[in-house]
């Protein structure tokens, strides 16, 4: 490039596309990458909705990709040629990922297993890994210092500022808060604890002195009404990304499915309780909270079906009762 004076050497790309949890976990592995490149030129492509979670990552430029459509994979695919990237690093490894990672050209290109679109990529080892683990191994192929399993992520004064209105405006400053996520993505409804469970936790808690805070998004919106008419305060749709990282340092711990909160919470620092049932808890929960994964070991268990059969009576999670969290919060001490 003339008009920068870079080679293509000098141009590095990191793929991460999603989910939510993913994509935070990925972020001490992106820090790695910028410090193993101080003076590269170093891009990372997500989807939108995670944009806002990178841009503040120092030392990478940030470009969105519309995930869905073949114009927009079309134009993208272009723009890879363009661009004339020297190496890759994909940490998302889908076939999507995969496919840019080989049309980018580069001269290396690094990946999370064996294949062809990777010229680096860690051998399989036949274990179960947790995915952060897994992306240790992708840097350590590629010659780079492994990631510290901590996440450090910013709320960022603005985003403590609102949550320090709105916990005024609801006279919760002085509260003993205790967040729950009762919800899931539309696609995973295997992953929720039956709702009747939560509501009887909700009022165990209050009992205790506690103040619940449902939170979640639209996917929730109308059973966090259903849940807060009975029990606790409906915060749905009230914070953003960093807005909840703000509002976990304000809070005693967390109760949640494994989904995109359990790993915002986990970064705010707080202990996170999250229910397992269908999805694998050793290859994904949250960063520091193995301790507190909740499950009711089954023989179907972990099954990766997005809706139980009926047959199965959905007993991975709801043979858990209220009274057995209860029961270990009290013995972790957090009660």
């Amino acid at each position: 490039d003339k008009s920068t004076g870079m080679t293509s050497s000098d141009r590095i790309l990191i793929i991460k596309l999603g989910a939510l949890g993913d994509v935070i976990l990925a972020m001490p592995h992106v820090r790695r990458i910028v410090e193993a490149h101080p003076d590269a030129q170093i891009t990372l492509l997500t989807a939108p909705g995670y944009a806002d979670i990178v841009a503040t990552e120092p030392g990478v430029a940030v470009v969105a990709f519309r995930r869905r459509g073949f114009l927009e994979m079309s134009r993208l695919l272009a723009w890879l040629r363009r661009q004339r990237f020297g190496l890759v690093y994909d940490l998302q490894g889908s076939l999507r990922s995969r496919i840019m990672t080989r049309v980018s050209g580069a001269d290396r290109r690094v990946g999370r297993r064996v294949d062809a679109a990777y010229t680096d990529a860690p051998a399989a080892t036949g274990r179960r890994l947790h995915a952060f683990d897994e992306l240790n191994r992708l840097l350590d192929c590629a010659g780079i210092e492994p990631a510290t399993p901590q996440l450090q992520l910013d709320s960022g004064a603005s985003a403590r500022a609102t949550v320090a209105d709105w916990l005024q405006e609801h006279a919760l400053q002085d509260e003993r808060l205790v967040l729950l996520h009762a919800g899931s993505s539309e696609r995973w409804l295997s992953k929720r604890w039956d709702e009747r469970h939560y509501l009887e936790l909700a009022r165990l808690l209050e009992a205790h002195r506690c103040r619940v805070v449902w939170i979640g998004g639209e996917a929730e919106r109308e059973l966090n009404r259903w849940l807060s008419a009975a029990a606790g305060l409906d915060a749905t749709g009230a914070f953003d990304f960093r807005q909840l990282i703000a509002l976990g340092q304000r809070a005693a711990f967390a109760v949640v499915s494994d989904s995109g909160p359990m790993h915002i919470l986990a970064a705010a620092g707080l202990p996170v309780y999250a229910f397992f049932g269908p999805t694998d808890w050793r290859r994904s929960h949250a960063l520091g909270q193995q301790d507190r994964v909740l499950t009711n070991p089954v023989p179907c268990s972990p099954c990766h079906l997005p809706v139980c059969p009926p047959e199965k009576r959905h007993t991975c999670l709801d043979g858990i009762t209220p009274a057995a969290v209860l029961a270990r919060m009290e013995s972790d001490g957090v009660l």
